[in-house]
This record gives C-alpha cells, structure tokens and sequence, in this order.
C-alpha cells in the first residue's frame, strides 16, 4: 500500500469537513448513544425559553429533572407546571456560588449523570458609544463562557463516577457567523463550541458523552424573538431537537435544519453573502 503524507493545514482541514459532514450522514461511529430515560438532569437556565422547553420534554420522557437558574419565581412557575421537576437557584455569574450550588446539587441529586449548559443572556452593544467600565460585556462573558466552564469543572469528577453521563452546552448558529449586533454574545458562543470540542477529545476515554446543541433564531425572550415571526417557534424546535437526540448514535452536534445555513455558512462558500444578509435583516432587533 502506497502512504501519501498531505501537508499538515491540508490534513487538518480535511478531518473537519468529514468530521462536520459525520454528523448528518450517519458515518459517525464508535460513539455511546445518549440514553433518554432514567437520567439525573441538571439544566442551568431552565425556567423559560429553549432551558424550560428541554426541561419539560425530558422530563416527559421519564428522567429526574432539576432545572438551575437565578429566578425564583420562574423556577417556581416550571416546577409547578411539571410535577417531580426539581429546582435550585443559581448565580451563574459568581465562582463561590458555583461552587456551592455544585455540592448542593451532587448532595441531594447523588445519581446526577448529565449536565446541560445551557443559561445564556443576549445583549445588544453599540461599540461606538458603549460604556468605558463594558459592564454588558463582562456579564456576558461571565454568564456565557465563564459559568459553563466553572460548572462543568465542578461537576465533572461527579459526572465521572457514574456508568453513564453527558454533558449538552448550548452554543448558537451565531458562533458560526455572527450577528454583529451582538459582538460579545456571539464571540462567547464561539468560545463555547471551541470548548466543546476540546473537552469532547480529552474526555474521549471516559464514559462521558459531549455534545453540543446549536440553536437557530428561536422564539424566546432573548432578545425579544418570542414577538418576531422570523424566529423559529420554541415548541418546533424542542420536537426536533427530541428526535435528533434519539438518533443512534446520537451526533455529536444538535442542528435542526433552521440553524445549518449558518452553522455550514464557511463549508457552503455563501459565509460573506449569509453575513451581509443576516446583518441587514436583523438591524431591527434593538
């Protein structure tokens, strides 16, 4: 057999358009399935919007779910709409609190398997008149990247000692081509898949499942999208997400088909005529 080395940047981008491609053809092998049933379910941000929306769905589907987030009275409102989902409060902002609320959580839920990151805020940023102490940025940054990766570290040596975990971040078609509106949110969700990859790989020998959920625009309270008919309804996009997660293998990434014009916008060759279109339509939000 004849071995041809190809250059080292040729090589590299050949593996990520195959390993993109894996995730829709069914090529992708060697991978657990994620088990839908019978988990122990932590999802940060679960009391509205797309955290609410996976909340109720998988607790139908017969797992111990406890939804985190910094309201109370919307955690209240979920967990009495869905008797058996628990609740913790959380600042997902702050270090000490994670922390905690990390030992609360493994100490009252000792079955915890799977980790969903999904607490997120959108702000919109004029970067010509924005504040010299970059208050919105800091918190989102903090709240979008900081406090999933504190998390994770806090509960992963948990994670580790069951016979099946996962760990979901939520990152956005956006991390893929940016709304310019958003400089920051968009930058964080990039981060966010970044990280995903790099802890997928180095948690390839454990039985710890990675995956990332990749939202499209979603009718939520983000950035006012419940209002906008231009974003994809939230109950849509749950149903579609349920049965992307029943695949098996389950793919490594959770694209409805809204979000893959952005997600594969570089892949496509349309990334800069995507980027203009997607600006100029979107002006309106703020």
């Amino acid at each position: 057999m004849v071995s041809i080395r190809l250059p080292a940047a040729t090589l590299s981008h050949c593996r990520n358009l195959r390993f993109t491609q894996s995730v829709y053809d069914g090529s992708w092998r060697g991978r657990n399935a994620m088990n839908l049933t019978g988990n122990t379910i932590l999802i940060t941000g679960g009391g509205s919007g797309i955290g609410r929306g996976l909340a109720e769905s998988l607790h139908a589907l017969g797992n111990q779910v406890i939804i985190a987030g910094r309201r109370q009275h919307a955690l209240d409102e979920t967990t009495a709409a869905n008797p058996g989902m628990k609740s913790l409060t959380l600042d997902i902002e702050n270090p000490e609190a994670i922390r905690k609320f990390a030992a609360k959580a493994i100490a009252e839920f000792p079955s915890l398997n799977v980790l969903i990151n999904n607490a997120g805020i959108m702000r919109a940023e004029k970067l010509l008149a924005q504040q010299p102490d970059l208050a919105d940025a800091e918190a989102i940054v903090a709240t979008n990247l900081l406090g999933p990766i504190r998390l994770t570290a806090a509960l992963l040596p948990q994670l580790q000692k069951q016979p099946r975990a996962a760990i979901m971040n939520t990152s956005s078609g956006l991390a893929f081509l940016p709304l310019a509106l958003t400089p920051t949110y968009c930058a964080t969700k990039a981060a966010i898949h970044s990280y995903t990859l790099s802890l997928r790989y180095q948690l390839r020998s454990t039985g710890i499942e990675v995956l990332e959920l990749i939202p499209p625009y979603v009718a939520t309270n983000l950035m006012s999208g419940a209002d906008d008919p231009r974003a994809m309804p939230l109950k849509q996009f749950i149903a579609e997400v349920t049965e992307i997660l029943k695949q098996q293998p389950t793919p490594p990434e959770i694209c409805v088909e809204n979000v893959k014009h952005l997600r594969f916008a570089a892949e496509s060759g349309k990334f800069e005529q995507i980027f203009n279109g997607l600006n100029a339509s979107m002006t309106d939000l703020h």
